[in-house]
Formats: structure tokens, C-alpha cells, sequence
């Protein structure tokens, strides 16, 4: 693995860890993602991953289908 994907999985994981411990972390800058509905209709989420990279990778996730449950809808550079 290259040192910039290297970087790139670990700055991912690190937010996927960060996710369920609190979806509003200030590093994750969540905000809604109003061009996408889940599958049930429910709101999607933006989290950051990155920052100031270009295509930077962001995970996009919704609530759901439990309670207390977060679902990644996916985890790719930005749109």
C-alpha cells in the first residue's frame, strides 16, 4: 500500500471508529446530504474523512434500520 492510501485508510477508519462514539463530532463536520434518501426514505449524512485533500473521502451514512444503529451507505472521494 502507497504512503497517500495509506494515509487515506487511516484517516477513514479513524472516522468510522469516531461515527457511532458520536455522529456530530466537530471533525467529522456531518451535515444531511439532501440529494440522497435511504432506502426507507430517511435522511443520509455527509461526515467528512478528509479535509483540504482533493477528493477528499467523505462517508455517507443514515440511521438505522435498529435504533441506536448507523448504517454507511458509502464511503468514496468527493462528489
Amino acid at each position: 500500500m502507497g504512503k497517500g492510501l495509506s494515509k487515506r485508510y487511516k484517516a477513514v477508519s479513524k472516522a468510522i471508529k469516531l461515527l457511532p462514539e458520536n455522529p456530530r463530532h466537530p471533525s467529522l463536520m456531518t451535515h444531511e446530504f439532501t440529494s440522497l434518501k435511504g432506502s426507507y426514505g430517511e435522511k443520509v449524512f455527509d461526515a467528512y474523512a478528509e479535509q483540504s485533500t482533493p477528493a477528499a473521502y467523505r462517508i455517507f451514512w443514515c440511521y438505522g434500520p435498529e435504533p441506536q444503529q448507523i448504517t454507511i451507505v458509502a464511503i468514496t472521494p468527493h462528489p
